[in-house]
């Protein structure tokens, strides 16, 4: 248990110090915008947080096995991960500054599955896990190369990563709980500022890639 508590202690170190964890905070808000209008997804808005944060970790947990299925070393693709990551990450701020928000367009998509809000907050959670892997991915992997020929290995150290991933992900979770006793004047208040919410998310999300160019990827030119 102490593993696993010291674990969630190093997730929630993670939230400010990790730049590629950071998008996940304007991306959750600039999700919860687009949807603001949608009935469906404001019945179903304290548990959006959570899909995310489920979608997020399922990712980032078949990578790794991915990884360590195919006996890759974490360190030889992130030369290559990073520019891309960082790459969509700037791609995606500059569409919200425009105000584009893709994030919106995940339950207007063609296929009926994701109009459900449940649905298409996984799948949020699911194309973001990746933007995440720098930070956490040789946490995963390593779970996988510890826990080899145990079943029950494997589940502790799958256990200690997911507390890690709770450690970073509990805001996401806990935002959409806060805004349900203010749920009328919450979606009212995201209705009338979405343009505002999505170029200011928008904002971050390129400040945060750039930042990441800056730190991780300039200084191994």
């Amino acid at each position: 248990m102490s593993e696993l508590i010291q674990a969630f202690i190093l997730g929630n170190s993670a939230i400010l110090t990790n730049v590629c964890i950071l998008p996940l905070y304007p991306g959750l808000i600039a999700f919860l915008a687009g949807n603001a209008a949608n009935e469906e997804a404001r019945r179903a808005t304290k548990w959006l947080g959570l899909l995310v944060l489920a979608g997020v970790l399922t990712m980032m947990t078949l990578v790794g096995g991915l990884l360590y299925f195919f006996k890759q070393s974490f360190s030889t693709i992130l030369p290559v991960l990073l520019p891309i990551i960082y790459g969509i990450v700037i791609i995606l701020g500059v569409l919200m500054l425009l105000g584009r928000n893709p994030f919106a367009r995940l339950t207007t998509a063609q296929a009926p599955v994701l109009r459900n809000p449940y649905v298409s907050a996984y799948v949020y959670g699911l194309l973001l896990g990746p933007m995440t892997l720098p930070c956490a991915g040789p946490l995963v992997v390593s779970a996988f190369l510890l826990g080899t020929g145990s079943v029950a290995a494997l589940a502790d150290s799958l256990a200690y990563f997911f507390a890690f991933g709770l450690g970073f992900g509990w805001p996401l979770v806990l935002l959409p709980f806060i805004a349900m006793p203010l749920q009328k004047q919450f979606t009212r208040w995201m209705t009338q500022r979405y343009t505002l919410l999505t170029r200011v998310s928008g904002a971050l999300l390129v400040a945060i890639g750039l930042f990441g160019v800056y730190a991780d990827l300039l200084p191994n030119l």
